[in-house]
């Protein structure tokens, strides 16, 4: 357990679907967000913090029980599950259980998205139940809001789409919402968050009960619908493309190609691509304001010395990078690399990391600022060494795992320095030199000269998944050259390739 002190408060704030060069605290010219970035100036900024999986409901049950996908076994949203579980198991280790029994407060305000029949409220979270995928601008806190302010309903116009492979028209991408911006549901989400944080101030003022709160937004996930002043604030002839969307797919898994008809990207003119970019970093600018609201109200109840802050989302965004939009089984950086700041009591400001880690890191750290011990959350390494400037031994590599989104589609991803190596057991694998090609353009796996890149990372991989207990590596074995098997690959146990020296090694 680290040195920090125990029971700290801890606000979590996460959006979804956020791209990391949306934030000017990470490079980006084309950013309002003065709020994240102040966060990162008195923080840490991790430059290679992942997701575990690049899809809402994995990600998030990864976080709330710091397993990785395939372990916790919830691996698809519900909207497009395709047959597997939707919740996690009873008696699965949570951390917001571990909180409460160590006497937290425990809230959560926004988008759950983590399991279906179970809510936030079952695993002991306080806050309105908001459910679904999209701002659900019809529940009825969100309606109560609106009345007791006397602000207009949720109305739209101007609707981005394009049109689908069999004709009919494509999901919408974006819109124009005729509300102010008090009226929004991001500006909703932020006051209740605040209402919250006001109540957990006075417990902890009168019993000294800490707490643990998290706001979660929904965006910047499409539809990208926020009002005028955001839809409008970033001028479309000033977007640069990004260079990915020269995508030809040629050496590609198929799959991309069908994703990106789905999304319907050649059916637009690139000027509505630049548009969607400036409408999503609009959006993100907005989501940054409500931030700001809730930062106030941390420092205004004298709570930021002895409150933790996380920043970070559950997955990425392709926003028009290798031709498609949302996400999907295409293990891009645009999808699987997102923000990441932290900022600790008596932490450094103004640091930045290059350690690998992930959303599922965040689990063991949690616990490990409320001084409970983080051995359950067994996929989970605790970041408290990294944000307060230690140099502890690290990983220097990470890997990620996908399991389909309209259809079963497993991957499995091995991020290094240089390259990445992703698994595609239905078609090509990919690997990629981000030295020669960082926008992952040209998949030189078949390249004769890469050949000894593949074979290593094939096998480090094949280590990975074996000591995860991830049985993705059964294809391997037979597949690839993986090195030194040390078990039984047939699981039969009956002939000559079980035994090694004359010793049964199944």
């Amino acid at each position: 357990m680290s040195d920090a002190a125990p029971r700290t408060n801890i606000l979590f704030l996460m959006t979804d679907q956020h791209r990391a060069d949306t934030l000017g605290s990470y490079g980006s010219d084309l950013a309002s967000t003065p709020v994240l970035d102040a966060l990162a100036a008195s923080g840490t900024r991790f430059d290679r913090w992942y997701t575990p999986t690049a899809i809402c409901t994995p990600a998030r049950a990864s976080l709330l029980t710091g397993q990785a996908p395939f372990r916790h076994r919830v691996l698809a949203n519900h909207e497009r599950n395709v047959g597997y579980l939707e919740d996690l198991a009873d008696g699965t280790f949570t951390f917001v259980e571990a909180l409460r029994e160590h006497g937290y407060n425990t809230g959560l305000v926004g988008k759950w998205h983590a399991g279906t029949d179970k809510n936030a409220k079952y695993f002991g979270f306080d806050g309105p139940d908001l459910p679904g995928w999209h701002n659900p601008v019809d529940h009825e806190d969100y309606q109560a809001y609106l009345a007791e302010r006397d602000l207009p309903p949720y109305e739209i116009s101007d609707r981005i789409r394009g049109t689908l492979p069999n004709g009919g028209p494509g999901n919408l991408l974006a819109a124009r919402l005729h509300q102010p911006v008090e009226a929004t549901f991001e500006a909703y989400l932020a006051t209740r968050t605040i209402e919250l944080l006001e109540r957990y101030a006075k417990e902890l003022r009168e019993g000294s009960r800490p707490f643990f709160l998290q706001l979660n937004f929904f965006g910047p996930h499409l539809p990208y619908v926020i009002p005028n002043e955001y839809f409008d604030m970033f001028d479309p002839s000033e977007v640069e493309l990004p260079r990915s969307v020269a995508e030809t797919f040629e050496g590609k898994p198929p799959v991309q190609r069908n994703y990106s008809a789905h999304w319907t990207f050649d059916t637009m003119p690139i000027e509505t691509t630049r548009k969607l970019i400036a409408v999503y970093r609009g959006y993100v600018a907005m989501i940054d304001e409500q931030i700001g609201r809730v930062m106030e109200a941390l420092q205004r109840l004298g709570l930021v010395d002895d409150t933790a802050v996380f920043f970070t989302c559950d997955h990425g965004e392709f926003t028009g990078s290798h031709r498609l939009h949302d996400k999907g089984p295409a293990m891009y950086e645009d999808i699987y690399r997102t923000p990441g700041l932290v900022r600790v009591p008596g932490g450094p400001a103004g640091q930045v990391r290059n350690e690998f880690v992930s959303l599922l890191d965040c689990t063991a750290t949690i616990l490990d600022l409320a001084g409970i011990d983080p051995a359950p959350a067994v996929d989970s390494r605790s970041l408290l060494p990294l944000a307060t400037g230690a140099e502890p031994e690290w990983q220097e590599d990470i890997v990620c795992e996908f399991h389909g989104h309209h259809f079963p589609y497993p991957q499995r991803m091995l991020r290094e320095d240089r390259y990445k190596l992703v698994v595609n057991p239905d078609s090509t694998n990919e690997l990629y030199d981000f030295v020669t090609d960082p926008d992952e353009l040209l998949n030189v796996y078949n390249h004769p000269e890469m050949e000894p890149v593949k074979k290593r990372m094939m096998q480090r991989l094949y280590r990975l998944l074996r000591e995860r207990g991830d049985n993705f590596y059964h294809w391997m074995t037979t597949m690839y050259d993986v090195g030194e098997v040390d078990h039984d690959p047939t699981q039969s146990g009956l002939d000559e390739t079980t035994y090694v020296s004359g010793e049964d090694v199944a």
